[in-house]
């Protein structure tokens, strides 16, 4: 079988453009899952019980449902509902960052709760706050045991704005779509694609690792 990549390069800057969307979109959902995440974390653990119930079944919900319903749903009912008919680009990052925020909520709690409650009693005992110790005790050490979690979290949220291409999103994957069946190449246009993935997603995946390995060891007590 013969390979052509003229089609690539014909196509470069529109394939270029399609991976700034994509990390437009990554970095929007990374940042709005993280400060949600943090939020339904934090009134999980410290919350009062009639706020940790329906956080529990938000966290519950969201990993029970797969992404792509959540994005078609929020695309497509959530006007007839609402009345508020978003643009697909903020569409895609709503759903994601609600999709995603639920996991990164259930990391946050993992890494407070994993921090022994002989630091938060000694705390006490000296007389600090709540949120004091919060701050200065629980935070610190788990956010360095978060961040493997973390990397797998950045790296699957890359990977899942490729599903915004159902409603159209000009992202990589939706204008590799369009070149391939232009083009009648689509082995090498999506293997285009899969190598640009590579290559962004490695660099920022042994990045986390290494940040770990330097930092590790104010995560351990």
């Amino acid at each position: 079988m013969d390979f052509d990549f003229s089609p690539v390069l014909d196509s470069w800057q529109y394939l270029l453009g399609g991976f700034g969307v994509t990390l437009l979109l990554s970095a929007a959902t990374v940042g709005f899952s993280l400060v949600l995440g943090t939020a339904v974390a934090l009134g999980r653990v410290y919350g009062p019980v009639y706020l940790r119930l329906p956080l529990t079944f938000y966290i519950d919900s969201m990993r029970a449902i797969p992404v792509l319903v959540v994005l078609v749903w929020i695309y497509f009912a959530l006007p007839i509902l609402s009345g508020v008919n978003l643009p697909p680009f903020w569409a895609a990052t709503v759903a994601l960052s609600v999709h995603i925020a639920a996991y990164v909520a259930e990391i946050i709690r993992a890494g407070i709760e994993s921090v022994r409650q002989g630091q938060i009693r000694a705390g006490k005992a000296l007389g600090m706050s709540s949120a004091q110790i919060t701050r200065k005790i629980v935070l610190p050490q788990a956010l360095i045991r978060m961040l493997p979690a973390f990397g797998s979290i950045v790296s699957i949220t890359i990977k899942d704005t490729a599903i915004a291409s159902v409603i159209a999103v000009p992202e990589l994957i939706k204008r590799s779509e369009t070149v391939a069946g232009q083009s009648y190449r689509p082995m090498e246009v999506f293997t285009v694609a899969m190598v640009a993935y590579f290559l962004l997603l490695l660099p920022i995946t042994r990045m986390i690792d290494l940040l770990y390995r330097r930092f590790a060891h104010l995560g351990r007590s």
